[in-house]
């Protein structure tokens, strides 16, 4: 007996220090890809693919993740009007929050003015020609590209949203059936036990695909380009960490109750992820998982994470504004508050139809510009070479707005297990690693809060 209990609690502290290393090897690797980038910039860009097969790794894995997740939840549940009420709840507060990013975008960039004095050459409005993407969609055709061309296109064709619909509508459709689709079910949480479990051995390559990023964008970007726009880069990084800590901390406390340094360290290592890739995609599948075990029911976690990856882009709309009026300042050309604010509405629009175009905040920006003001498009190409180091802080506040909507929709929807989100906030229980899931079997029935399964119909079938 003794022997036994002695043994139980030492696997999953293994299985800490394993992951511990690891990302004490990604943040050893994005500091010598830093290095290299400095160094040998010529050499460390080259190193560009070995960063962007890490993020297609795991890019792979988005669809079916997303798939596994709605059907699960939304099979468990007994009235398809909650998870309506989700997805309302989640896109008025997604628009409601870019606006809010918009307007503060809009205030800091009207007293920085950080683009004043700079000169605009025939090298530069070429480069900023050679953003506009000719793939980027308006905002008919990015409704119409919602719907898939088969049932099957949506998880080949890696569109989040198109996997969103197919999912919701087999979700529904299970629960339709009833006992006859709790087999179907447990299929699908068997196949999502086997793709988390691809997912935690992907992340093992990590440290190489944080080196290869990392070098590839110091390497581009040169020192010189941070010199030269360092103000318009310090004050966008300020205004997202304001944004952040001001605007969502609050919200987060309000409405929750709880500390927001409190749950970003819960996904410290999702952070590390993002900053080491520029890609906020590459901690999506991680977000799902870790909502999850927070308590937060799947449902919500799957219509509020994928959603909000297309639709609650924070970090992107103060990025596009306060481009916008850098830009306009640059070329000699100031807008008055009357032409600001119809800018930015049509790109809190366009942003939507280009969520899918990869490198979206330029492509995005660009595509608003040559639309609505073809006259600054020349001027894009002056933030072409700092555009990647802006990324991260878009990524990173994009990552932290959808992480604070996620518990913020749980909360308003009554959809969160709270006595479970303070034990996990606290270590009480830990994630797992190895699986991203709870079905280890380390701990008893409470380890299982907030994650319905099939056969059971857990927490939500009380609604």
């Amino acid at each position: 007996m003794t022997s036994t209990a002695d043994t139980a609690p030492a696997a999953p502290r293994a299985k800490r220090d394993r992951t511990h290393y690891l990302y004490i090897a990604v943040i050893i690797a994005v500091a010598l890809g830093i290095a290299v980038g400095l160094i040998a910039p010529d050499f460390a860009v080259e190193l560009k693919p070995i960063g962007t097969g890490f993020v297609n790794l795991i890019k792979m894995m988005i669809s079916p993740i997303i798939f596994c997740t709605i059907v699960l939840g939304i099979g468990s549940v007994r009235k398809a009007a909650k998870v309506g009420a989700v997805g309302g709840i989640a896109m008025v507060y997604f628009l409601v929050m870019s606006l809010v990013a918009l307007a503060i975008g809009l205030v800091v960039g009207n007293i920085l003015e950080p683009g004043t004095g700079l000169a605009i050459t025939d090298a530069v409005k070429e480069t900023g020609h050679a953003q506009i993407d000719s793939e980027a969609k308006d905002t008919t055709e990015f409704l119409l590209g919602i719907i898939p061309t088969t049932i099957v296109s949506a998880f080949t064709q890696g569109e989040v949203l198109q996997t969103l619909l197919v999912a919701l509508l087999c979700g529904f459709a299970l629960q339709a059936m009833g006992n006859a689709g709790r087999p179907i079910l447990r299929g699908v949480e068997h196949i999502q036990r086997l793709v988390f479990r691809v997912l935690a051995m992907i992340m093992w390559a990590a440290p190489i695909g944080a080196f290869g990023a990392m070098a590839a964008v110091t390497g581009s970007a040169g020192v010189d380009a941070l010199k030269s726009l360092a103000v318009l880069m310090l004050g966008f990084y300020v205004t997202c960490v304001l944004f952040v800590f001001l605007v969502l901390g609050a919200l987060l406390r309000i409405v929750a109750g709880l500390n927001i340094l409190t749950l970003f360290k819960y996904l410290g290592r999702e952070f590390l992820l993002i900053l080491s890739t520029s890609s906020s995609e590459s901690a999506l599948p991680r977000l799902i998982a870790k909502m999850e075990h927070l308590g937060v029911s799947k449902p919500v976690v799957g219509i509020t994470v994928p959603t909000g990856y297309s639709f609650n882009l924070d970090g992107t709309m103060i990025y596009m504004t306060m481009a916008s009026l850098f830009i306009a300042d640059a070329m000699g050309t100031p807008m008055s508050l009357g032409e600001q604010i119809p800018l930015l509405l049509f790109l809190l629009v366009a942003s939507k139809g280009a969520a899918g175009v990869t490198g979206a905040g330029l492509a995005t920006l660009a595509g608003g510009l040559q639309s609505h003001k073809p006259a600054l498009v020349d001027g894009i190409g002056l933030i072409v070479g700092i555009d990647r180091f802006m990324s991260e802080a878009r990524a990173l506040t994009n990552f932290a707005g959808n992480a604070v909507a996620t518990v913020l929709v749980g909360t308003w929807t009554k959809e969160i297990d709270k006595e479970r989100v303070d034990q996990v906030l606290t270590g009480r229980i830990p994630f797992d690693e190895k699986t991203l899931l709870d079905d280890h079997g380390t701990g008893g029935p409470d380890d299982r809060a907030g994650v319905p399964e099939p056969g059971g119909e857990k927490e939500l079938a009380k609604a």
